[in-house]
Order: C-alpha cells, then structure tokens, then sequence
C-alpha cells in the first residue's frame, strides 16, 4: 500500500477503470520518487467532463504554482495538442504510457523528462503491461478487476475507442492471480471493469466468453465471497453469463446495461446492435432466470434528431424493462464523431429531457427502496456502518444497532427508507 503522506495527488474523472488506473499510476510514481507533482486523470465522454477537467489544471496551476502538472487519460489521448497548448500543463501522457512504470521514472527525472508522451493508442495490444496487478483501493471493502481494455465498436456518438484503442482481453490466468491477490488484501467484493467487458475472450485462443471466464474465476477462487459486473452491452449477454447467473449466488443480482435509448431509429441512428424489444426480451429472459434481479442501465436524452415522441419511447422503456437504476447523461457532441455532424436538438431541450429521465429514475429507486421495507437483505459494510446490499441499494445500519466491522457480509432487517438509504439492523 501507498503511504497517506505519499505526496502525489490524483484527480480523476470518468469511469471505474479510471478510477483503477489512478491508483496504478499513483503507485508507479510513488516508486519512481517523482515528488511535487500533481496528476490529472481526463475523461472524454461529455463535453462537461472535460470542462471541468481543465478548470482543475487551471485550478491547480494557481494554488501549487511550483508543481509539476501531468494531464492524461482519454481526453489526452484523443486530443493531446490541445492539453499541450495549455501552459498550465507540464507533461502529457497518453493512455498506454501511463501505465507504465518507466514512464514515471522517466518523469521522475525532471531535467530529461519528456513533456508530450502519447503514442498511438490503436496498435496497442496489450491490456495494461499488467501493472494493473495492484492490491486493492486503500480503505475499501469493494475492489475493481479488470478483465479488458478498448472497444472495438462504432457508436455514432462515441469516442472512447479513440481513447481506449481496440478491445483487448486479459487472459484467465492473469484475471486469477489479481482477484486473488484483492481477496487476500481483504476486498469481499470484487467488481468486474473494463471498457466493453461483454466483448471479453474474443481475441484470446479459444475465444472464451465473458460468462465462461467468470465460471472459471469463481471456481478457481472459491474464497472470494462476492463478484459484481459493471456495465454490459445489451447485444452480448452470452448463454454461459445466463447460466451463471441462474446457479452461481456469489454473482450478484445486479446488472447494469448500456441501453442508451428507448427508440428503435435513435438506436438506430446511435449504430447500437439492439432494439427495444431486445431490452424488454433480455430484461425478462434474465429475471425469470433470476428472480430477484436488479437492472440499471445508461440513458442519453436528447441524441441528435430525437423528437418528443422518439424520447418518450426511452420514458416508456424505463418501466417496460424494470429499470431501476438510471444513469443518465444529455447528450454531448463529440468533435469527429457521426452524431456531431447530425441535426441537434436545442441544448434546453436535451437538458430538460434529462431532467425528466432523471426524476423518472428517482421516482423508480424509491419505489425499489420502499419494496425492501420488512424484507431482510445480505449486505456489504464498507465504512462507518454504510454499505450496499446485494442489488447495489444503498444502506446504513439504524441507530443503536449493533457495530459491524467494516467487511462484514451481514443480513439486515430493513425497517426504514432515508434520503434514498435504507436502514436496517442485523437480522436476529
């Protein structure tokens, strides 16, 4: 583990796998001595992201005017020129250097260090050189594996495979070793990440599925007590992700799917490989596999020539799909993508439109939270008695129950709904 005192700060934002990754390249700058320097980990998926990513640099700048500023991340990769005009930045690195270890010691070196780092993301075909092998997040009971890197698809509005480069694997073997190391570490749920992990195995011999590999993890680490997916393509949930699902308790029954719209010519129009009757299918093919199933899923509102009717088809989605947990974004054109160059919808209206998905969504999670009343629900204690039960709800133990340790998997009573929490005691 890194010491608290260690000097490198990193501001992240975006995913999971950046999240993952900061504490890589937190550890890689720790050992090479890099000292007085401050990293800013960039997001490329909305306009806004990135915005707020430069305010940070120009933040930065005036509060540790001697600091080193090294900018990376998707932003970076995608459009490293124009954080390398920014003279509040003094390195940029590109997605598969940060990940390096002689990339920081290299920076380590400040009279030789090199100030633009970034290479071509697409002939890259390692996942992460694996120096990604990394003990856990410090103070957490839930920890990230990542079992894949890059997207090979073309989604009109996206351009995350810029930042990421092409779908890579990490092979079975590898993915083992890591969930081990987590759990011994003392992680009690790991979370499976990466950028399109549906399309795990298919550049691996064999071509294994993501459902295959996940049987095998778990038969290999029958010590680790619970596993998670992040987001997955409607289009390839495979058979053997199904059949898990239906017999495996330690895969937990909470999915989230990358949906994005409710409108088949939107979809369409957004060159997704599904439509909503394959959601409404998927939705019920997997809950009655699993009855107790959980499903969130990502929206934008307000994709390029969506009018109120083609959005109030995504409204309508929400319910006919059971969808409880909403991630919802109005849409960003990105520069050189399809969907930039396609006929807008008024910025006021995407804004709007998110609004209402969102308050849709709250209005679905309360509903789930209040199902939960009476009912007793294992859950995860993660810090200071708060944790997540097994559907990914939120939850704190009641005043004066009795303490739980953080890690602990408890049943608990749940006997009320709070600010969106539930709260609960352990079950007698």
């Amino acid at each position: 583990m890194i010491d608290a005192a260690d000097p490198i700060e990193v501001f992240t934002f975006g995913c999971r796998l950046n999240t993952l990754e900061s504490e890589v390249m937190r550890r890689h700058a720790a050992a090479a001595a890099l000292t007085d320097a401050v990293i800013v980990h960039t997001c490329a998926v909305t306009a806004e992201a990135e915005r707020q990513a430069r305010q940070t640099i120009r933040r930065l700048r005036r509060e540790r005017p001697g600091a080193r500023i090294v900018v990376t991340g998707c932003s970076v990769q995608v459009a490293s020129g124009a954080y390398a005009a920014m003279p509040e930045v003094d390195h940029v690195v590109g997605n598969a250097e940060k990940l390096r270890p002689e990339t920081w010691q290299g920076l380590a070196q400040a009279t030789t260090a090199p100030r633009h780092l970034v290479g071509d993301i697409m002939a890259a075909r390692e996942t992460a050189h694996h120096g990604l092998l990394v003990d856990g997040l410090d103070g957490r009971t839930r920890a990230f594996l990542q079992v894949q890197q890059g997207c090979d698809h073309r989604c009109t509005f996206c351009v995350i495979p810029y930042g990421r480069g092409p779908s890579r694997s990490v092979p079975l073997p590898r993915i083992v070793a890591q969930a081990r190391a987590l759990v011994e570490a003392g992680h009690r749920e790991l979370v499976v990440t990466g950028v399109d992990i549906a399309s795990y195995g298919k550049d691996l011999p064999g071509e294994p599925s993501l459902g295959a590999m996940l049987a095998r993890l778990l038969a290999a680490v029958p010590e680790l007590p619970r596993l998670r997916l992040s987001s997955l393509d409607p289009a390839e949930v495979d058979r053997s992700l199904r059949d898990l699902l239906s017999r495996e308790p330690r895969l937990m029954p909470h999915l989230h799917l990358s949906v994005q719209a409710g409108d088949d010519l939107v979809l369409k129009r957004m060159k997704r490989r599904h439509g909503r009757r394959d959601v409404i299918r998927l939705a019920a093919e997997l809950r009655a596999l699993r009855p107790d199933l959980a499903l969130g899923a990502d929206l934008i509102a307000g994709f390029p020539t969506e009018d109120e009717a083609m959005f109030q088809n995504t409204l309508d989605l929400v319910a006919e799909a059971g969808l409880t947990f909403l991630h919802v974004f109005p849409f960003s054109a990105r520069p050189g993508t399809p969907a930039a160059r396609m006929l807008q919808v008024a910025k006021e209206a995407r804004k709007e439109r998110a609004g209402r998905l969102r308050a849709l969504g709250e209005a679905r999670l309360d509903r789930f939270l209040r199902a939960q009343l009476g009912q007793r629900r294992r859950a995860l204690i993660e810090r200071r008695g708060t944790g997540h039960t097994d559907h990914m709800a939120p939850v704190r133990l009641a005043p004066g129950a009795a303490p739980l340790p953080s890690g602990t998997i408890a049943e608990l009573a749940i006997a009320a709904v709070e600010g969106g929490v539930l709260v609960g005691a352990p079950a007698a």
